[in-house]
C-alpha cells in the first residue's frame, strides 16, 4: 500500500524535497515509522497554500497513485493575510479544496483523509487570526461530509491538550508542531486511519 501525505510545512517538516524517500522530522515520519509496511511518501512544502497544491497536484500527488491520500492544508491560506497583507478567503479556499478532491476521486483514489488545520495561539495577536481560520476548518469539515472521506479533528484536540500543557509545548510560534505537537498530529491521524 502506498499512502501519500501532502500538505504545507507542518507535512513538509524539512524532508529533503530531492528524495521522494525522505519524510522530514514530523507527524509523517512518525506515521510511517507506526505502519512499517506501508510506502509511505511526503510531498509536504513549507509555506503553500491552497493553490499551489493545485498546481503541482498531478506532478505530486497523482503520479504516485496512491492508495490513501492525506491532505493537511490551510494554515498559510490564513497566515498570508496577516503578514503579508495577502488573503484567501473562505470561498477561494473552500472551491480550491474541493477542485483537489474531485480530481483525487477522478484518479481513482480509494481512500483519502483531511486533516484540519489548526493554531495554538501563543501571542495575543493571534487570537484575531480565528476570524479567518474558523471558516475555513469549516469548509474542510464540509468538504469530508460532501465527499464521503475520513476527517482528521486537530483544532479541538490540539486545543484541549494545550490546556494541560501551554500551546508553546504542542507549537511554539502557534503553528509548527514541537516534537511532541507532531506525535499529537501523528496519534490523531493513525486513530482515524485504524478506525476502517
Amino acid at each position: 500500500m502506498t499512502i501519500l501525505l501532502t500538505g504545507d510545512s507542518i507535512t513538509d517538516a524539512g524532508r529533503d524535497r530531492d528524495d521522494l524517500a525522505s519524510l522530514g522530522s514530523g507527524y509523517a515520519a512518525l506515521v510511517a515509522a507506526d505502519l512499517p509496511g506501508e510506502r509511505v511518501i511526503n510531498t509536504g512544502i513549507s509555506g503553500h497554500r491552497v493553490v499551489d497544491l493545485q498546481a503541482r497536484w498531478d506532478v505530486d500527488v497523482l503520479a504516485h497513485a496512491p492508495d490513501v491520500l492525506s491532505i493537511m492544508i490551510g494554515i498559510n491560506d490564513t497566515w498570508r493575510r496577516y503578514d503579508n497583507d495577502d488573503p484567501t478567503s473562505a470561498e477561494s479556499y473552500e472551491a480550491g479544496y474541493r477542485d483537489l478532491l474531485t480530481r483525487a476521486q477522478a484518479a481513482g483514489i480509494a481512500r483519502i483523509l483531511l486533516v484540519e488545520p489548526f493554531l495554538l495561539p501563543v501571542r495575543p495577536d493571534q487570537w484575531d487570526w480565528r476570524e479567518d481560520l474558523d471558516p475555513k476548518i469549516a469548509a474542510v469539515r464540509r468538504l469530508a461530509e460532501e465527499f464521503g472521506v475520513e476527517f482528521v479533528a486537530t483544532d479541538g484536540p490540539y486545543a484541549q491538550a494545550a490546556s494541560r500543557t501551554g500551546a508553546a509545548a504542542l507549537a511554539a510560534d502557534g503553528v509548527h508542531p514541537s516534537p511532541e505537537g507532531h506525535r499529537f498530529l501523528a496519534d490523531r491521524w493513525l486513530e482515524v486511519f485504524r478506525t476502517v
